[in-house]
């Protein structure tokens, strides 16, 4: 999807600053972190949301999860905790309609998030 921020991030078009890569996922620093440590990790095939998943990328969303326990350590991140955020269409906060997961850490960070 040409129009789609995140396709053409993957694809070179738009510059990052990659954090991890595999052939499933693609992850980098947030533009506007929350917090010291603040990631995008996005499947490289486009998804629209959580809700858009489909039975034959059941493979796709275990790389994704794996992939964040992989950041999480890579960024020092395992030990002392982070979180994981996931916004699903526009009433959950969703901006850039293709899935993608937020690692925040790096920080004490509170409930609700502030």
């Amino acid at each position: 999807m040409s129009e789609c921020i995140f396709c053409q991030i993957i694809e070179g078009k738009i510059p990052s600053n990659k954090v991890y890569e595999d052939d499933y996922v693609y992850a980098f620093r947030d533009i506007h972190p929350v917090a010291p440590e603040h990631v995008l990790v996005i499947p490289k095939k486009h998804i629209t949301s959580l809700t858009h998943l489909e039975e034959n990328d059941e493979i796709l969303a275990g790389k994704i999860l794996l992939g964040i326990k992989k950041i999480a350590k890579q960024l020092g991140l395992d030990e002392k905790g982070f979180r994981v955020v996931n916004n699903i269409g526009e009433e959950g906060g969703q901006t850039v309609f293709h899935i993608h997961f937020h690692i925040i850490g790096g920080r004490q960070l509170t409930w609700p998030p502030g």
